[in-house]
């Protein structure tokens, strides 16, 4: 069966939406200064009340551009932003594109040892962090382990009070003395151009990059505005909104859905360094905050608060959930309180990562994620043929295309080669579309686990297990967690003649080789590890036995 349209998802889209609407596909700097010209003075961020318009977003972003290439940095490098939520990423980041830069983003919830490869993978030789306690260190040591030529430090301090920034260290350069220079010229980007090198795990264990163009990002904002087009959703957002940006944005869900969205729309965004309840609760409360995108743990702990009816939750328009799937009995307490249906949907860092959203008036159903946006064609394929499509209530692997998908993997032909089949990209997630064109997902084809909205592989984790000198044979699971939705689990076999290994002892072990999102919640010591007929250790197995134990 080969998919034409009309598409079947098309006769079930709210009204007001139509799948064949225009999608815009331009450059980061273009969405910039047409935000400028449309908004100039409004606010466009507020960090600890202070409002930044969209006018000195643009001008302070000319400034970092004209720092960059005071450095030497030429157009097509790429800088590495190693960043809490602060003003200088969005400063920095457009900046960057100003001069004609790649941006790689990368995650304080890294292990250096991974933070160490981004950089070599990417060809990155220049850092840009801030005087944060902690990630500051971690900064220090990629520099001096020659993981980076330079280091540019952001003074915290400079965004008012109170600061915990440190000072900044001999051998870096300070922001205050980075920035400014002459103008650079306009260095000529276009929608195919990349933008970021985007990372997300591989099938060898170590992350790989996916290139995001200019043209995939601004499409996939141009999406979302075709499908905010009905006359049923509260999805739009514009001049007025206040947007709670607490989501990080060093993850493709906040820079696509909090920063790029909010900056094109004319909305406000209220930057938070990291989420807390008492804070949300004061933005939504006092400050009105109108757009709340969140994640399940998010929504778990407000969910857990005593007077959660009580709260004046009247100025929010919009509440959305994404990153991982959210418990029904949160999202029917959330409802309850706020009067937002919390939306969902699909996407993934490859697609910008828009993929399928779930109308509001849509009954929630086991495994469903949705209606592919305007302009995005999905279908299923054969598991053993990707070349082969399968039928309405079919399970096999949803393929996806469209002008969000990302070209491919950053230095990686063979795994472009078994990514994308006849121009369609293999997502890995395995599920069924129904006679009306909703999607739904049920398993994943990879062993990927999602815990607290980010994505953690078992082979990373695996590596660093079996550092431990007594440790003869790891696999790692997920299993269920009340709050980060899912969490890993470690099962090994120890060498003989080894001492007792207990959880502590392992987290111990583990704290400078994973991330936090990464660390296990759970350790099992077997006699034996599973085995398929060829001698591979068997995680579907460990699963199966998890499932029926807790059953």
């Amino acid at each position: 069966m080969a998919l034409t349209r009309p598409y079947s998802w098309e006769a079930s889209y709210p009204e007001g939406v139509r799948w064949d609407a225009p999608v815009l596909r331009g450059t980061l700097p273009g969405l910039l200064a047409a935000a400028v010209a449309k908004f100039g003075g409004l606010p466009a961020i507020e960090f600890r009340d202070r409002q930044i318009s969209f006018a000195e977003l643009a001008r302070r972003a000319a400034l970092a551009a004209a720092g960059f290439r005071r450095l030497g940095l030429a157009r097509g490098e790429t800088v590495a932003f190693y960043l809490h939520n602060t003003p200088y990423h969005p400063i920095a980041f457009f900046g960057a594109f100003q001069a004609g830069l790649r941006v790689v983003l990368l995650s304080p919830l890294d292990a250096p040892r991974v933070l160490a490869h981004k950089m070599q993978d990417s060809g990155a030789r220049t850092l840009l962090a801030s005087n944060i306690p902690g990630m500051l260190q971690v900064a220090e040591r990629l520099l001096a382990e020659g993981h980076a030529d330079r280091l540019i430090v952001g003074e915290d301090e400079a965004w008012g009070t109170p600061s915990p920034g440190l000072p900044v260290p001999a051998g870096a350069i300070a922001w205050s003395a980075f920035e400014g220079g002459e103008a650079v010229p306009d260095p000529g980007l276009g929608p195919d151009d990349v933008a970021c090198l985007q990372y997300t795990g591989g099938t060898t264990g170590l992350p790989r990059a996916a290139m995001l163009t200019h043209g995939n990002l601004t499409a996939a904002i141009s999406m979302l505005d075709n499908w905010s087009a009905s006359t049923s959703t509260p999805f739009s957002i514009g001049v007025g909104d206040r947007v709670i940006g607490v989501l990080p944005l060093f993850h493709i869900y906040a820079l696509t859905g909090v920063l790029l969205r909010a900056l094109s729309s004319g909305a406000e965004i209220l930057l938070r360094p990291r989420f807390d309840v008492a804070v949300t609760l004061d933005d939504i409360e006092r400050k009105r905050a109108t757009v709340f995108p969140g994640v399940p743990t998010m929504w778990i702990a407000l969910a857990g608060l005593p007077d959660l009816e009580a709260r004046d939750f009247s100025s929010l328009k919009f509440a959305g959930s994404g990153g991982a799937p959210l418990p029904a009995e949160i999202a029917v307490r959330i409802e309850a309180a706020t009067g937002c249906r919390l939306g969902g949907g699909w996407g993934m860092t490859e697609t910008s990562p828009v993929g399928a959203l779930i109308p509001t008036d849509v009954a929630y159903r086991p495994g469903l994620i949705g209606l592919p946006v305007p302009g995005l064609v999905m279908r299923i394929v054969s598991l053993d043929d990707p070349t082969l499509e399968l039928g309405a209530n079919e399970r096999g692997e949803i393929a996806i295309q469209g002008p969000n998908v990302t070209p491919g993997y950053y230095g990686r032909p063979e795994e472009n080669a078994r990514a994308f089949v006849d121009g369609w990209f293999l997502t890995g997630d395995v599920g069924h579309m129904d006679d009306q064109g909703f999607f739904y997902l049920v398993d994943r084809k990879k062993d990927m686990i999602i815990s607290g909205g980010f994505n953690v592989y078992p082979a990373m984790i695996e590596d660093a297990v079996y550092e431990h000198p007594d440790v003869a044979e790891c696999a790692v699971i997920g299993v269920p967690d009340a709050y980060r939705g899912q969490a890993a689990k470690v099962f090994v076999t120890l060498k003989a003649g080894a001492a007792e290994l207990t959880y502590d002892a392992l987290k111990a072990f583990l704290k400078d080789r994973v991330g936090r999102h990464e660390m296990p919640s759970a350790l099992e010591i077997r006699d034996s590890l599973p085995k398929t007929p060829v001698g591979k250790l068997s995680r579907k197995e460990l699963s199966d036995e998890e499932k029926a134990r807790v059953a």
